[in-house]
């Protein structure tokens, strides 16, 4: 047995793990191939993926996907089916 301890982990300190606490505002993005996902809105888009126009709370966002997104195949593979 050992006689160390282990040093805890300390917390976040700008709190974006702590999903109780999440008043951060989010943005809809949305990709080429019609996959969508949410993104801080203080922060750059990352390259590929675009600003859908949708921004609120992280459940607002979610809310919103939700009810958009249906069909979860990428526009490549529907147009692929769709011509066949």
């Amino acid at each position: 047995m050992s006689d160390q301890k282990s040093d805890p982990v300390p917390a976040p300190v700008d709190g974006a793990n702590d999903e109780t606490a999440d008043d951060w505002t989010y943005l809809v993005v949305v990709n080429d191939e019609e996959q969508y996902s949410i993104w801080l809105s203080d922060q750059p888009v990352p390259a590929g993926w675009y600003r859908e126009g949708t921004s609120g709370s992280k459940e607002q966002c979610l809310d919103h996907i939700e009810a958009i997104w249906t069909d979860m195949r990428p526009l490549s593979v529907r147009k692929r089916l769709a011509a066949a």
